[in-house]
């Protein structure tokens, strides 16, 4: 009965995907739509039954669907596990993912393309189900590489504008180069422990330790740290972490539902999900731990600092992701592992609603994107600005929003292990009260900046791009709750796959209340710092060309997608471009000439074919008499 189940959370949106691919363009206006949000209802229906039921049983469901394949001592299933960690990432996944299809229903209404749109978002949902739910990692693989690809997709779905191809080839690319530390670390594995399942790795690991002296333990544990740092390579190419993170911000060049659904709540937390996952060997690895919390920090901190400038409202949001998945790498290098699901959860949630939100924006001045040319739209869309509003205080870490919970775990977290990074991250958030209050403040509040025909047709979103928003508000308001300080539902929930920590469970005391009074006056600092700036003296900032100093270099990122180009892009091109005006040119003339020498000898032969029938006699018997005196000669006859 669990397989059944099971395929039917699996393959609902595979089947919507393939339905919408052969006859989406003929179900009517929106019926690929409705086709395509229901079939991931499905799956989120499934997995809200197998939540209730493991919440109650404790007990996980795994189902081997067959055999794969063998090699060596390698034995590889198509399984699937359905645990505490999975099914809370398939909560959000099918949850978010339905009410993104629905809001998509509404935002895409007059794309002629509509029916591949919702093909490739429900094709995405399968991949991002396989990813979640396979019991090792070669079907975890599977998924990270379908996401990839639906990525590529859905980023360059507007295909006839040129930036958008080139967003799009640079997503596939750079996730590529993850890949690769994803496949060398996976590989490693398997050669180490003769197995990649979840379950059997730890066992194996134990099993070996226990055979070898401690010179070869050593030679082990420091085998299986290469393998976690590849893999924490593979986890920085998909979510975002420096150096493989230019290609999110560029990822908003795709309709907005592919920069909430993807961008923000799903694919890009496969890194996180993946490294949770995988919590037994990084443990085993402290100094590639010490190198996630680094690296996770420095991102926070880089981003934050990029999208104190931007203008384009997605770009801050784009900037605003990476800037958290680097606070949730951060709990995740100092092995607060439930601290940072938390907050990918509430993440989901408040950055889920801002892009939504910032859809509804969008749709509502008809494709504008640069805050410069916006305000004064909470008169025109109040429940859109609402909606922006408790979202925007979630993510600045005000209470009682989701968000203040769980930024306040990991900044707490940070600052019982290293303080550095405490200080780090408590910048990196105030900095995120900032920005999102400026782009609020820009968005919605002082004078309309816009053109008068835009002003002309200000309204609010239909009912379908309002309720999303609307349950995605109310989510990111009280997601806090499901692990409250001192009494965690959370941690308790994740204990069996996790283990108990000590991390995630701070009991309340003088140093916590403190840290906490700390990190609300910061995200209130940076609010009122936007207040000061762009509602008291109503600054816009300054056209693109009046950028100076350290402004311009925010505002161009660093010129780091420069530096890239620099260093890799024109070498590579300056040597394809030598294979082919020079190696390629001498091997063409080389195959060329056969091709030459070929048609000269067919030339000539094709002028003994004139029909002359005394002539083909001619041949005929002289090739019969070559053959008989072969023959006579040889004594074979």
């Amino acid at each position: 009965m669990d397989q059944t189940y099971i395929l039917l959370l699996l393959l609902a949106p595979l089947a919507g995907f393939i339905l919408n691919v052969f006859f989406g363009k003929k179900a009517g206006h929106n019926g690929a739509g409705y086709l395509a949000t229901f079939a991931v209802f499905i799956s989120f229906c499934v997995t809200l039954m197998y939540f209730l039921q493991i919440n109650k049983t404790a007990t996980p469901v795994q189902v081997n669907l067959f055999e794969w394949f063998s090699f060596g001592k390698v034995t590889v299933n198509m399984g699937i596990l359905l645990d505490q960690l999975s099914l809370l990432w398939l909560m959000f996944v099918t949850g978010i993912g339905t009410l993104i299809h629905l809001y998509s229903v509404s935002y895409m209404h007059d794309d002629e393309n509509r029916h591949k749109f919702f093909a490739y978002l429900n094709l995405f949902i399968f991949f991002m189900l396989l990813l979640v739910t396979g019991d090792n990692l070669l079907v975890m693989f599977i998924g990270w590489e379908g996401v990839g690809l639906c990525s590529y997709l859905l980023i360059g779905f507007w295909y006839k504008n040129q930036d958008y191809n080139d967003a799009a080839k640079k997503a596939f690319i750079m996730n590529r180069i993850g890949d690769l530390g994803f496949l060398i670390g996976m590989f490693i594995i398997a050669y180490l422990t003769k197995t990649l399942d979840y379950a059997q790795i730890p066992d194996a690991i134990k099993f070996k330790l226990s055979l070898l002296q401690e010179p070869q333990q050593m030679k082990f544990i420091s085998a299986l740290s290469i393998a976690a740092l590849a893999l924490f390579i593979g986890a920085c190419g998909k979510s975002a972490q420096i150096p493989l993170y230019t290609w999110l911000p560029d990822a908003m060049a795709g309709p907005t539902p592919v920069s909430a659904l993807i961008h923000a709540a799903t694919m890009v937390t496969a890194g996180i999900f993946m490294v949770t996952r995988m919590h037994f060997l990084f443990d085993l690895a402290p100094n590639v731990q010490n190198v996630i919390a680094i690296v996770g920090a420095v991102t926070s901190i880089v981003a934050a600092t990029i999208g104190l400038v931007q203008n384009d409202i997605k770009k801050v949001l784009a900037y605003s992701t990476v800037s958290q998945l680097g606070l949730m790498f951060l709990a995740l290098g100092l092995g607060a592992y439930e601290v940072a699901v938390f907050h990918v959860i509430t993440h989901a949630f408040f950055k889920a609603c801002l892009f939504l939100g910032s859809g509804s924006v969008i749709h509502a001045l008809h494709g504008e994107q640069d805050m410069r040319k916006m305000g004064a739209l909470k008169k025109w869309m109040p429940i859109t600005y609402i909606t922006f509003l408790i979202s925007s205080l979630a993510i600045s870490g005000i209470p009682p929003f989701s968000g203040f919970f769980s930024k306040d775990e990991i900044l707490m977290t940070a600052f019982h292990e290293n303080k550095v990074l405490y200080v780090i991250g408590s910048v990196a958030s105030i900095m995120t009260a900032f920005y999102m209050f400026r782009l609020l403040y820009l968005t919605f509040f002082k004078d309309f900046r816009g053109t008068e025909e835009q002003k002309h047709h200000l309204h609010e979103s239909p009912a379908l791009i309002t309720f999303p928003l609307i349950v995605l508000a109310i989510l990111a308001a009280i997601g806090g709750l499901i692990s409250f300080p001192g009494a965690s539902w959370l941690n308790q929930y994740l204990a069996p796959v996790l283990g108990a920590k000590e991390h995630g469970e701070h009991h309340l005391g003088t140093t916590e209340y403190a840290l906490m009074a700390v990190a609300v006056i910061g995200g209130l600092i940076g609010i009122g710092i936007a207040y000061a700036k762009y509602l008291k003296k109503g600054e816009v900032p300054p056209a693109d060309e009046e950028m100076t100093g350290l402004h311009k270099v925010l505002y161009h990122k660093y010129y780091i997608d420069e530096a890239y180009e620099f260093l890799f892009v024109k070498p590579i091109n300056a040597l394809s471009t030598f294979f082919r005006d020079t190696l390629e040119t001498a091997l063409s003339g080389f195959v060329y000439g056969f091709g030459k020498v070929t048609n000269a000898i067919g030339d000539q032969g094709r002028l003994l074919q004139n029909g002359s029938v005394g002539r083909y006699l001619f041949f005929f018997v002289m090739g019969m008499v070559a053959i008989v005196s072969y023959l006579f000669y040889n004594k074979i006859v």
